[in-house]
C-alpha cells in the first residue's frame, strides 16, 4: 500500500538530508558526541564549540545576537520559560498579561496556570479573518500589564500578525512582547530587533530540523531576566539546565542556516502551490478559506467544506496526509478552537480540513490532491442528495 501525499507540513517537516547528515556526526564515538559542558578535555570543548556554532546560526536567521539564544527541548518549552519565566521573575500576582484565543496550546494553557496562580489574563478574540489588531491590544493595555503573547503565525489558519507594529506599541507602553514563531522562522523575514520583540519561540522541527529542540530568545539590551523552569546545572546562563543534546542543537543550527539561504526560494514555491492548488479546487463549489485569504503565509491553507460530513471528509480523502487542525489537538473529534474563535458555526468547523506545503511538495502532488478533493468532495454530496441528509 503506497503512502498518502504528505501534505501536514505545518504539523512537522521531515529533516532535510544535510540536516541530518550533520546529526549523525555527533553521535558515535568517531563524532563530536561529547557533553558540550565537559570543559576539562578536547572533546567537551569541539561539542561546546559545535552547540555555539549551531547558536550562532539560530540567531543569524532571527538577527539576533546568539547569546541571547536560549536551547530548550522545542517551541512549547519555550513559551513554557517564556510566560512562567517571566510571570514568576518580573511580575506579582494580580499582575495582567495579553494574549489571543487562537494561540497555540502551549501559550493558552501556560495562561490558565498562571491565571489559577492569581494574575490576570486578557484573551482577545479574532475578528472572522483571524486577526488580532493593533486597536484590540492597545484597548486592552492596563498600567499593570507586564506582557503580551502573540503567535507571528497561526498554525491552524495561516494567518500573519503584525509583530513589528505591535513591538512598537508594546516598546512605547513599556510592556514585553512575547511572539511564538514556530510557523514563521524560515517562511518570513525576522528581525527581532527591528520588531522590537523582547521574547520569541523558535523550534527545529517545524523548519527541516530534528524534533526535540528548540530556542528561546531572550532580549539582552536592555538586560531581561526569566525565572528557569528546569534547574539543575545552570545550563544557559541560569535559565535552563540539562545536559545539551550536541546532534541536535547542531541539527537545529544546520536547518536554520540552511532556511536562511533558501528564504526567497522557499517562499516563491509555496506560493506556487499554493496558488495551483486554489485554482484546482474552485471549480468544486461550496468550498471557503478560513481566515484571512491575503495576509497569510503561503504554505498553509485552511478549508471549509460545505455540505459534507466533517468525519466522512477525512475518511474519503485517506490519500492524503492532512489536519483537521493543529497536530497538538487532532485526537479530538471537537471542532478546532481557532475556527469556532472565527466564528464559523458547528457543522462547517468540523469540516474544514488543513492543508500544508513543504519544500517536497511538487506540482504533481498538488494535481493529485486536487483530484483527490474533487471526487472525495463529489462523492459524499452525492451520497448526501441520494439520502436527502
Amino acid at each position: 500500500m503506497s503512502l498518502p501525499i504528505y501534505l501536514d507540513y505545518a504539523a512537522t517537516t521531515p529533516v532535510d538530508p544535510t540536516v541530518a547528515e550533520a546529526m549523525t556526526g555527533c553521535l558515535t564515538m568517531a563524532g563530536n558526541f561529547a557533553n558540550p559542558a565537559s570543559r576539562s578535555h578536547r572533546y567537551g570543548w569541539l561539542a561546546e564549540e559545535a552547540v555555539e556554532t549551531a547558536r550562532r546560526q539560530v540567531a543569524d536567521l532571527l538577527h539576533a545576537d546568539p547569546r541571547a539564544i536560549v536551547w530548550t527541548s522545542g517551541a512549547t518549552e519555550a513559551n513554557n520559560l517564556a510566560i512562567k519565566g517571566v510571570a514568576e521573575a518580573l511580575a506579582a500576582p494580580g499582575s495582567h498579561f495579553v494574549t489571543s484565543a487562537i494561540e497555540h496550546k502551549a501559550v493558552l494553557d501556560c495562561y490558565q496556570y498562571l491565571e489559577g496562580k492569581g494574575f490576570q489574563v486578557t484573551y482577545l478574540p479574532p475578528n472572522n479573518l483571524g486577526e488580532i489588531s493593533l486597536e484590540q491590544v492597545e484597548a486592552a493595555l492596563r498600567p499593570e500589564t507586564v506582557m503580551v503573547s502573540l503567535m507571528h503565525v497561526n498554525n491552524e489558519i495561516g494567518v500573519i500578525n503584525d509583530i513589528a507594529a505591535l513591538g512598537q506599541l508594546c516598546r512605547e507602553r513599556g510592556v514585553l512582547l512575547h511572539v511564538d514563531a514556530a510557523q514563521s522562522a524560515g517562511k518570513l523575514a525576522i528581525d527581532v530587533n527591528a520588531m522590537q520583540v523582547d521574547l520569541m519561540s523558535v523550534c527545529g522541527h517545524k523548519i527541516y530540523g530534528p524534533k526535540g529542540v528548540g530556542a528561546l530568545y531572550v532580549r539582552r539590551t536592555p538586560p531581561l531576566t526569566i525565572a528557569a523552569q528546569i534547574h539543575g546545572g545552570g545550563h544557559e546562563r541560569g535559565m535552563r539546565s540539562g545536559t545539551l543534546p550536541t546532534h541536535q542543537c547542531v541539527g537545529m543550527g544546520a536547518a536554520f542556516a540552511l532556511a536562511a539561504t533558501q528564504l526567497e526560494a522557499d517562499g516563491d514555491h509555496y506560493q506556487q502551490l499554493l496558488a495551483r492548488f486554489l485554482a484546482g479546487i474552485q471549480a468544486i463549489g461550496g468550498i471557503t478559506v478560513n481566515g484571512d485569504s491575503d495576509r497569510r503565509v503561503a504554505n498553509i491553507i485552511n478549508l471549509a467544506f460545505a455540505d459534507v460530513d466533517g468525519e466522512k471528509l477525512m475518511l474519503v480523502l485517506r490519500e492524503l496526509a492532512i489536519s483537521s487542525g493543529s497536530a497538538c489537538t487532532s485526537a479530538s473529534i471537537e471542532p478546532s478552537y481557532v475556527l469556532r474563535a472565527l466564528g464559523l458555526p458547528h457543522e462547517l468547523a468540523l469540516s474544514s480540513l488543513r492543508f500544508s506545503f513543504g519544500r517536497y511538495t511538487q506540482l504533481d502532488d498538488i494535481d493529485r490532491a486536487v483530484a483527490v478533493v474533487r471526487e472525495g468532495v463529489g462523492k459524499l454530496r452525492g451520497l448526501s442528495a441520494r439520502t436527502g441528509g
